[in-house]
């Protein structure tokens, strides 16, 4: 469907901003004249109106008129400068003064000579078509007669010549007035929209070349700065998100290339030997075994952590449910008892509610005690405790130098002394994000006693709220 609507819509936004401008001036230009003539019109006719009231017809000039009337060919003078005419009260036909247009007689005209009214003004047409503005008023004085009122009369053209040259001259105005009114309100929308364009042009870049370091200057603090402030700020925060998957792909090709590098290598001596016939000494062989079993199992373990940060839904958290992290924790503690049977694990745990993802949260303390357990001295004791929403975890390991801790919940972060140990550097910033989603604060410190003390704070209470029991 085309219409005057739809053409309008298809306009660029600068000229349907000049349209409308022009059109809002237009109408106020409008209103503004036609209340101009309106009341220059009212005036001026109340002017005429005021003249007509001051003449003063005397008992001569009701003479002259009446005998005008009585024998129309007697040559009779009048000298005035309006249109005198007798009203009788029985007649319709007036006595009209000598060289002047008769001018039909109205109602009210009548009443005024019977009595019935003091006076009337009317606006009436000759009959030589002349526009003429009467006034009728009763005889008063010598020469008075019942019966009779006489009607001064001038043409409307004192009127209407001055409103056709107003007329001329709004028309003249309103039409420069809305002219101009378009063409600033054009300049003020190019003006208004460059801004715009360069947002556009820059979008367009972008698109195009995918270049997320192009930034559009700033200037003043409206609308439309707010627009390029969002703006630089959205391609600041996607070139930092395109930073970090690069990054995370280097980093994840990284750490796969050492376990399939060895991988690949224990594979091809079994191969070799099954090729060449040369069987490897059983102690050889059942040591190769358990070296490609343990790197399978750490390559499993560093693609399951990638699978969990790289899910779309990492930055936000599963439904939040009430558990207690007690539970939780000493969930966490009989699978780190298995994996470490030589440790001795204390636990201290006290009730403690919390608002979290119940897997993810249990996770986070798996890989907590995880690295408890693998940092821990044979023989070692490792720590567990739960008070007032404070879960601490204390091993006996070498501890981490104090100038490595800011870096510890980094992605792929492995101290150099870890490096030989199993593991894929992302357990920590796993636990990170969990406790950051759940409200809480996580932190590693060296223990009093030597070793690492991990620290989980998390909001809660120590008895569950009404609504979940």
């Amino acid at each position: 469907m085309t219409g005057p609507l739809h053409r309008i819509r298809a306009l660029p936004l600068r000229s349907r901003l000049a349209m409308l401008v022009a059109t809002a001036v237009a109408v106020a230009v409008a209103a503004v004249a036609l209340a101009c003539w309106l009341t220059t019109r009212d005036r001026l006719i109340e002017q005429l109106d005021s003249s007509l009231r001051q003449v003063r017809p005397t008992g001569a000039d009701v003479d002259v008129l009446t005998r005008a009337c009585a024998d129309p060919d007697a040559v009779l003078f009048l000298r005035s400068s309006y249109t005198l005419q007798l009203v009788l009260a029985t007649s319709t036909t007036p006595c009209t003064q000598p060289e002047k247009s008769p001018i039909p007689v109205q109602l009210a005209d009548r009443a005024v000579a019977a009595g019935v009214r003091p006076d009337a003004v009317h606006t009436t047409e000759a009959k030589d078509g002349t526009e003429m503005r009467v006034y009728t008023s009763a005889v008063h004085g010598p020469g008075s007669r019942p019966g009779i009122a006489v009607s001064v009369a001038l043409p409307m053209k004192q009127v209407t010549d001055p409103l056709g040259q107003l007329a001329l001259v709004l028309l003249s105005v309103s039409g420069i007035g809305v002219i101009g009114a378009g063409a600033a309100g054009l300049w003020v929308a190019r003006t208004g929209l460059r801004p715009v364009d360069e947002l556009t042009e820059a979008v367009e870049h972008v698109a195009r070349t995918e270049d997320l370091t192009l930034r559009i200057p700033v200037e003043g603090e409206d609308e439309i700065a707010r627009l390029s402030r969002s703006f630089n700020s959205m391609t600041a925060a996607l070139a930092t998100s395109r930073d970090r998957q690069a990054q995370l792909i280097a980093d994840a090709g990284h750490e796969l290339r050492t376990p399939l590098t060895s991988l690949r290598t224990n594979v091809e001596l079994l191969a070799r030997s099954e090729e060449t016939g040369r069987p490897i000494p059983p102690d050889d062989r059942r040591a190769l075994m358990k070296s490609v079993t343990a790197q399978m199992t750490e390559l499993a373990s560093l693609i399951g952590d990638l699978q969990e940060l790289a899910r779309p839904d990492a930055a936000q958290p599963g439904p939040l449910q009430v558990v207690g992290l007690h539970d939780i924790a000493a969930t966490a503690l009989e699978r780190a008892r298995l994996r470490g049977p030589e440790l001795t694990i204390t636990a201290d745990l006290e009730p403690w509610y919390v608002r979290a993802e119940p897997a993810a949260l249990e996770r986070a303390v798996v890989n907590v005690l995880d690295n408890a357990v693998k940092f821990s001295p044979q023989d070692g004791t490792v720590a567990v405790a739960l008070h007032g929403g404070e879960l601490t975890v204390v091993d006996q390991g070498p501890g981490i130098p104090e100038e490595e801790l800011p870096y510890v919940f980094e992605r792929f972060w492995r101290s150099p002394s870890a490096r030989q140990l199993p593991g894929s550097g992302l357990g920590l910033s796993i636990v990170a994000r969990t406790v950051q989603q759940a409200g809480g604060e996580v932190a590693l410190r060296g223990a009093p006693g030597g070793g690492t003390e991990a620290c989980i704070r998390l909001p809660g209470a120590p008895q569950p709220p009404p609504e979940s029991t």
